[in-house]
C-alpha cells in the first residue's frame, strides 16, 4: 500500500509498484509466516536490487487482514556475481570490478556504503560524508555535489579523496524524492579514480577454439570473391565478400575478450573511412527494420587508435541503436574536433536511457530497461576498448526522445 523510498525502488526494479503484488520473494515469505502463524516475526534477508544487494532485517506484523513491514536495519552491499559469467580454464574472467554503491539523507548522512569505500560499514552508517571523503575541487573550482545539494539534482564526476589511506575516487549520484515530494538525499556509484587493469574475458584456448572455424569461413570467402565473372554472378560474389567482412569483424571481437586492456597497434586512422566500414557491417540489420542512417559529410578525421578497435565499438554503438529505436526511424553520425580529440557522434530515436541507467548500461552483462537480445556485454566492451585507446564513451539522452553515444579518441 505504501513504502518508503529505497524500499519502493526495489519494489519497483523486481518489476511490481506500489499497489502491486510484493515482489521481492524474500520480503513476502516473511510477510506469508507472520499472516499464517498471526504473530509477529522477524528475519534477516538479503535482497537483490539493480545495482547493489541489500541485507536488512525486517519484522513482520499482522495487522487483521494485513501486515505491516518494518526494515529495522538496511546496509547496501556490492552485487553477487552474476550467474551468467564466461569461464575460462584459469577460473573466472572479470571485465571490471564490481560497482561501488552508497547513498546519503538530506543532510548528506551516509544511510548505506559499499565496505570498499569505509573500513568499518556499521560504524560509518549515520555519519556525515565528509567523515570519510574529502571532497575536491574540479577544474573549475566547483564541487559537483554541493551544486547538486543546492539544486537537488543529479551530478557526476565529484573526485573524492578517502581520509583514511588517500584513495581517489570519482562520485556520481541521482537525487533521491521521497512519497511527499521532497529532497530526501543522494544514491548513487564510485569508481576508482584510475581505473585497474582490465583482465581478459575468455582465455587463450577458447580465443583459439572460436578463432580456427573462422579463419576457415574468411578464407573461403575469400575464394569465392576471386571466382571468375563466369562461374558465379555479381551478386553472389558481393554476398561472399560480406560474409569475410563479417567474420573479420568477429575475429576482431574474440582477440578483443583474450587481451587485457592495452592500447596496441595505436596509428593515425581515419575515422570517417572506420564509419563507413561500420555502416557496411549493420547495414542489413538497418534495411530490416526500415532505420536510415545518415553521415554527415565530411573530410579525413584523423585520430590516434586501433582500426579494429574502432570498427568494432562503431558496430557496437550501432547495433544497439539500430536494435532499440523504432521501425522507420533516423539514425545520425556527425564528426567534430575539439580540444586535441576527435569525436564521433551516433544519434537515434529511441525511447532514451532513464538517468539510474546511464551508468548501470555500461556495466558487464546489464541491458537497457526494455530488454533486447544479447548479452549485455556490448558497452562494456566498448568502453574497456576506447579506455585502452586513451579514449572514452560519452552519453547523452533525454528520456522519450533518444539517445546519444559519443566516442572520443585523441586526435591525430
Amino acid at each position: 500500500m505504501a513504502a518508503d523510498p529505497q524500499l519502493e525502488r526495489l519494489q519497483v526494479e523486481a518489476g511490481s509498484r506500489i499497489g502491486g503484488s510484493l515482489a521481492l520473494p524474500q520480503l513476502a515469505a516473511v510477510a506469508r509466516v507472520a499472516q499464517r502463524l498471526r504473530i509477529p516475526v522477524s528475519r534477516r534477508v538479503l535482497a537483490a536490487g539493480n545495482d547493489q544487494d541489500v541485507d536488512m532485517w525486517v519484522r513482520a506484523v499482522p495487522e487483521g487482514e494485513e501486515v505491516a513491514l518494518t526494515i529495522e536495519q538496511w546496509q547496501a552491499r556490492v552485487p553477487s556475481t552474476p550467474r551468467l559469467a564466461v569461464n575460462g580454464s584459469a577460473g573466472p574472467a572479470r571485465l571490471e570490478s564490481a560497482p561501488l554503491t552508497w547513498s546519503v539523507d538530506e543532510k548528506l548522512r551516509l544511510v548505506s556504503v559499499a565496505p570498499e569505500l569505509a573500513d568499518e560499514t556499521s560504524a560509518a552508517v549515520g555519519e556525515p560524508l565528509t567523515k570519510i571523503f574529502r571532497l575536491e575541487e574540479n577544474g573549475e573550482g566547483d564541487m559537483p555535489l554541493l551544486s547538486a545539494l543546492t539544486s537537488r539534482s543529479r551530478f557526476s564526476d565529484q573526485t573524492v579523496t578517502a581520509r583514511n589511506g588517500g584513495q581517489q575516487f570519482v562520485l556520481s549520484g541521482e537525487a533521491i524524492i521521497g512519497g511527499d515530494g521532497e529532497f530526501a538525499g543522494f544514491e548513487g556509484l564510485a569508481r576508482p579514480s584510475h581505473q585497474p587493469e582490465a583482465l581478459p574475458i575468455i582465455d587463450g584456448a577458447i580465443q583459439t577454439a572460436l578463432r580456427s572455424p573462422l579463419d576457415a569461413i574468411v578464407r573461403t570467402a575469400e575464394e569465392m570473391t576471386e571466382w571468375s565473372a563466369d562461374s558465379v554472378t555479381e551478386e553472389y560474389s558481393a554476398y561472399a565478400a560480406d560474409i569475410a567482412a563479417a567474420a573479420r569483424h568477429l575475429l576482431s571481437v574474440i582477440r578483443s575478450l583474450g587481451e587485457r586492456s592495452e592500447a596496441a597497434g595505436a596509428q593515425q586512422v581515419d575515422l570517417a573511412e572506420l564509419v563507413e566500414e561500420a555502416v557496411g557491417l549493420v547495414e542489413a540489420a538497418a534495411n530490416e527494420r526500415s532505420i536510415a542512417i545518415a553521415v554527415e559529410k565530411s573530410g579525413a578525421v584523423f585520430a590516434r587508435a586501433e582500426s579494429r578497435g574502432v570498427i568494432q565499438i562503431l558496430v557496437n554503438l550501432l547495433g544497439n541503436a539500430i536494435r532499440y529505436s523504432p521501425k522507420g526511424s533516423a539514425i545520425a553520425i556527425a564528426f567534430e574536433r575539439m580540444n586535441g580529440s576527435a569525436l564521433v557522434h551516433v544519434s537515434d530515436e529511441g525511447p532514451g536511457i532513464a538517468p539510474a541507467d546511464e551508468e548501470r548500461i555500461f556495466q558487464p552483462f546489464q541491458q537497457g530497461r526494455s530488454g533486447g537480445e544479447g548479452s549485455g556485454l556490448g558497452l562494456a566492451i566498448a568502453r574497456r576498448l576506447a579506455r585502452a585507446m586513451h579514449g572514452e564513451i560519452r552519453l547523452q539522452t533525454v528520456a522519450g526522445e533518444g539517445s546519444r553515444f559519443t566516442l572520443i579518441l585523441p586526435a591525430a
